[in-house]
């Protein structure tokens, strides 16, 4: 039986201004210690773990967004995921079926509503940016959680070079089609492409990231590569993998959870524990790799204090 939902809550009932404020102040003035406590545990075990891919140089790390959460294991990361290009379901499909996925000569399309459209070859797109490390929660909707040492690099930085017209609300995303590559693209298991959008102010939050790498490694093939999207405080399916396209728009894009289950997802996924999914409860969560939904998911998935603002005046029930 579902948990029964709470009447409609805005979310400036969920994160009081006063709260906010009192919150924000007390992690600005505790920043440098909460790095210090954690930076030095979290690099040692960064050190000693990978899954033999290529390094990625001049990584900078230490970033002030961090958690100092325990993280889960580079094997852990890889081998449990969504990715429906590859297998269906959670689990360890992706990784399974990805082996002999080579992301050669790949190429972004930048456009849409932009002053500097262009086409890219992937280390064209990503020259102009320095790579950081980035110690993320990951909660995907089916109330499964990591930890996750991400390298990336800010969205903004990649609006500001396209330099959005005013008629620019939204970004739309796409995956790569190309069944020789993805399995799964041969079957009708979705509308492909796989499609995303954030609204124009998320996707230029300093939180929201393009992800290259994992522990300091290239992003192996399960994980999204050669680039993805993340989202710290959305649930794990806004984090489009293997993008190709970039395309700024003046309407809301319709993403692909929202055509084949539109009264299962939404176009914001902002992690609510408080509005449950259609067929389970979102309220806890189990961190992998624990078979047990014994952590309580947390509003904005933890990161309501930066984000909160995005929302005010907003039914974060109905805009699911």
């Amino acid at each position: 039986m579902l948990i029964k939902k709470p009447s409609d809550i805005r979310s400036s009932e969920i994160t009081p201004k006063s709260l906010y404020l009192r919150r924000r102040e007390f992690i600005q003035a505790t920043a440098a210690g909460l790095v210090a406590a954690g930076v030095a545990a979290c690099t040692e075990e960064l050190g000693a773990q990978g899954g033999g891919l290529p390094k990625l140089p001049n990584v900078k790390k230490g970033s002030p967004f961090n958690t100092t959460e325990k993280l889960n294991t580079y094997e852990q990361i890889t081998s449990y995921n969504n990715f429906y290009e590859f297998a269906p379901g959670a689990g360890d499909g992706p990784k399974n079926a990805s082996h002999n996925f080579k992301p050669g000569n790949w190429k972004i399309r930048v456009d849409g509503e932009v002053a500097k459209p262009a086409d890219y070859q992937l280390e064209d797109f990503i020259k102009p940016y320095t790579l950081e490390e980035r110690i993320y929660r990951h909660r995907c909707v089916e109330a499964w959680s990591l930890v996750v040492p991400w390298v990336g690099f800010p969205l903004k930085d990649v609006i500001d070079r396209a330099q959005p017209t005013s008629r620019a609300k939204f970004v739309k995303f796409t995956t790569l089609v190309d069944p020789a590559r993805f399995p799964m693209q041969r079957t009708n298991l979705l509308d492909w492409p796989y499609v995303e959008g954030l609204r124009l102010d998320e996707a230029r939050h300093p939180l929201t990231i393009l992800v290259v790498g994992l522990y300091g490694e290239q992003l192996p093939a399960q994980d999204g590569a050669p680039i993805r999207l993340v989202v710290p405080w959305k649930y794990g399916f806004k984090g489009i993998k293997s993008i190709v396209r970039m395309e700024f728009v003046e309407k809301q894009p319709v993403n692909t959870w929202q055509i084949q289950a539109p009264n299962e997802y939404g176009f914001y996924a902002n992690v609510n524990p408080m509005v449950d999914h259609p067929r389970w409860s979102q309220a806890r969560e189990r961190r992998l790799p624990s078979f047990f939904p014994t952590w309580k998911t947390q509003m904005f998935n933890g990161y309501a204090d930066q984000v909160a603002s995005l929302y005010n005046g907003m039914d974060l029930r109905k805009n699911f």
